[in-house]
């Protein structure tokens, strides 16, 4: 995870902590709520300028070679069979066999059958 990713997430429990705090100073009665704007800023503030610097910080992406680039796979000959050749049918009893045709034969191929 980049810092800016880790600055980013940590926004919402530092403001709910600082809520927490300034609910306490309430409580005690150093602080009132009214009072207490400044530090939600001085907090955005702070985080805000976390972000830029980790930004700053963090080396620039590098360029894709062209539109739509991907950085192609190891390619291994071994690793992928082509699959079987087609052979036909299992056996000709599991399809029927047409009238007239002459087992193993194609009866459209036949050359009368061609138009």
């Amino acid at each position: 995870m980049n810092s800016w990713l880790f600055i980013r997430r940590l926004r919402a429990p530092a403001f709910i902590i600082l809520v927490g705090i300034t609910a306490l100073l309430n409580q005690w009665g150093v602080l009132r709520f009214g009072h207490s704007w400044p530090l939600y800023l001085i907090l955005a503030g702070v985080l805000m300028l976390a972000e830029r610097a980790a930004i700053a910080a963090a080396p620039p992406a590098a360029p894709p070679l062209y539109p739509g680039a991907y950085a192609p796979a190891a390619y291994s000959p071994g690793a992928y069979a082509p699959p079987p050749a087609y052979t036909g049918p299992a056996s000709e009893s599991q399809y029927g066999s047409q009238p007239g045709a002459p087992a193993g034969e194609d009866p459209l191929a036949a050359p009368d059958r061609r138009s």
